[in-house]
């Protein structure tokens, strides 16, 4: 019997190299970015209630890079108050790479910055026990909800920390992209129980929806170049692969039938296109602005 294949968080360092490498090569920060820049500022300019300071709250925030940005579009919007600011993100790395890109950065002396070096399990555990009542104006998911166990019990305590008028923010990939065109087809082969790691933004509307939860939801179109996923032994390819499958070392170890399904789906036209020559796939997101 093939061992089993080992999920790519198992090796931190491998994990973030094909991060990165899929940062470089995806539109998914700029697609970000611009949903930060020309849609947000509407959403957060409805909180707050005119009170002197706004509490908000980052789950896997990671570097900093996006919850900076939204900080930014937040004070352009309210130039007067002051910002409570809870960071929870798991990683010491990333969160030192936060403080440094706080301390680098100038005009931030609005924002009080509090560090949990937490997962969100840990966070939750820690603010029941310690009977904070603090509520939120504004609380961001940004591409973490793969990494919990429970992704709706996950949801329901962060939207129970919303004060009347706060705000739920969710990014996630997009029901209608490649990612959940992949991880519909081969969920049982690659999608592993202890985490939640194949979430589109189509699950967590299907649990809002039965919940009678309102939200609102906006697509981002976005694409990598998967290129060299169909050359063998490409190193580039062997690290978008991994990324995207989610799996360790998957061109060397996968079954050889799940790799030539897996490379197929990719190159099909309900994940990718073809453009002057390169595999373009879907990086598609969703955004869901949930309601107290």
């Amino acid at each position: 019997m093939a061992a089993p294949l080992r999920s790519l968080v198992e090796d931190y360092s491998r994990y973030l190299k094909s991060f990165e490498l899929f940062l470089k090569r995806s539109s998914e920060h700029q697609c970000m970015l611009d949903f930060i820049h020309n849609t947000l500022p509407d959403i957060l300019a409805r909180i707050g209630g005119g009170r002197p300071t706004f509490n908000v709250m980052g789950v896997g925030s990671g570097g900093g890079e996006i919850d900076l940005e939204m900080l930014a579009q937040l004070h352009m919007k309210h130039p007067h108050m002051k910002v409570d600011n809870e960071v929870v993100e798991p990683s010491s790395d990333m969160l030192h790479k936060y403080k440094v890109r706080v301390s680098t950065a100038a005009n931030l002396d609005y924002i009080n910055f509090t560090w949990n070096v937490m997962t969100a399990a840990e966070f939750e555990k820690h603010w029941q026990e310690k009977h904070l009542g603090k509520k939120m104006d504004f609380v961001h998911m940004i591409q973490m909800l793969y990494y919990v166990k429970d992704p709706e019990a996950t949801v329901s305590f962060f939207r129970s920390l919303l004060d009347k008028d706060g705000k739920l923010l969710i990014i996630l990939v997009s029901d209608e992209s490649g990612w959940g065109k992949l991880w519909r087809t081969f969920r049982t082969q690659l999608c592993h129980n202890e985490i939640s790691q194949c979430v589109t933004t189509g699950d967590i509307k299907t649990f809002l929806d039965a919940k009678g939860i309102p939200y609102r939801n906006y697509e981002l179109p976005s694409q990598m170049d998967i290129t060299e996923c169909f050359t063998e032994g490409d190193e580039v390819g062997e690290l978008l692969l991994d990324f995207l499958t989610e799996v360790i070392g998957f061109s060397k170890n996968a079954p050889e039938d799940l790799k030539k399904g897996v490379l197929d789906l990719l190159r099909h036209p309900d994940c990718s296109k073809e453009m002057d020559g390169r595999i373009i796939f879907n990086n598609n997101l969703g955004v869901l602005v949930v309601e107290p």
